[in-house]
């Protein structure tokens, strides 16, 4: 009977080391994207405010100037500045620098960032976007990663606006020269556009997205004091501890408001950031 409950014992006891090691066991996440992610440092900055709470994640970004999804792909970086690379097509056989960093270790969380004007016309949300994540998930070891679509927001360009593209930086075999959005008349309404076209790819495709351009649009309208903006789209200090934050709740389920860290940004003002994403 004594040797019973010893068994017992043991098998309760593995039981609940298994279940701490596996809940402290490293989450590998990798941000794909361009300058609107890694823009002061951002993912560097999500990773301070995990470390602080959540030791076991490590943040990771194939990030460039410039680059679309399908950027990330297919064009091989043959130089690159402080403000900029230079690129060319890739031939058969080569891989690009966000390919082998995909093939490096099994990713556990990705997210995808995406300029925000090619999600707002449809076809080069289709032919390039929608591709590029569909390629992007092919390479993926993990079955179980997960994946996020970070919604970007929009840029200061004045209203009424309007974006487009050429056929020739979407599909050849278009028939039309020019491609573009909806005529937008204000912010609520390009708003609603973002968010309605991120919320279809996401659907489509199985993926979660990202709560940033709302969250902005937030600041925008309600604490118009704080300038999330750098230039006509890209994130200042503000902005950039904005997005950590949001992608903070998110990964770890707790709330922001509760960190101590503000990296570079005013007490005041980052309480008012860490709780702006709640």
């Amino acid at each position: 009977m004594k040797n019973i409950l010893l068994i017992f014992f043991i098998l309760v006891s593995f039981g609940c080391k298994s279940q701490d090691t596996k809940g402290t066991e490293k989450i590998n996440v990798l941000f794909i994207g361009n300058s609107l992610t890694y823009y002061h440092d951002m993912p560097e900055t999500l990773q301070k405010m995990l470390n602080e709470t959540t030791s076991n994640f490590s943040i990771e970004h194939s990030t460039f100037p410039g680059m679309s999804l399908d950027g990330h792909l297919n064009n091989i970086i043959e130089s690159r500045t402080e403000n900029g690379i230079s690129t060319r097509k890739k031939e058969d056989g080569e891989k690009t620098e966000t390919e082998i960093k995909l093939s490096e270790k099994e990713w556990d969380v990705i997210i995808l960032q995406e300029g925000t004007v090619r999600l707002l016309i449809p076809e080069a949300k289709e032919f390039k976007v929608e591709t590029a994540i569909v390629e992007i998930k092919k390479r993926i070891s993990n079955q179980d990663c997960k994946f996020i679509l970070f919604k970007t927001w929009p840029s200061k360009k004045e209203y009424p606006k309007q974006y487009c593209y050429s056929k020739w930086a979407i599909n050849h075999s278009l028939e039309n020269d020019k491609y573009c959005s909806p005529e937008i008349e204000s912010l609520e309404q390009e708003i609603a556009l973002i968010n309605k076209a991120y919320d279809s790819v996401a659907e489509k495709y199985g993926l979660t997205t990202s709560d940033n351009v709302n969250k902005i649009y937030e600041i925008l309208t309600e604490h118009q004091d704080i300038d999330v903006y750098e230039d006509n789209i890209h994130p200042n200090k503000y902005g950039a501890f904005l997005n950590a934050c949001v992608f903070y709740q998110m990964l770890t389920h707790k709330k922001a408001s509760e960190l101590k860290f503000n990296g570079e940004i005013e007490p005041n003002t980052a309480e008012i950031l860490k709780k702006i994403v709640e």
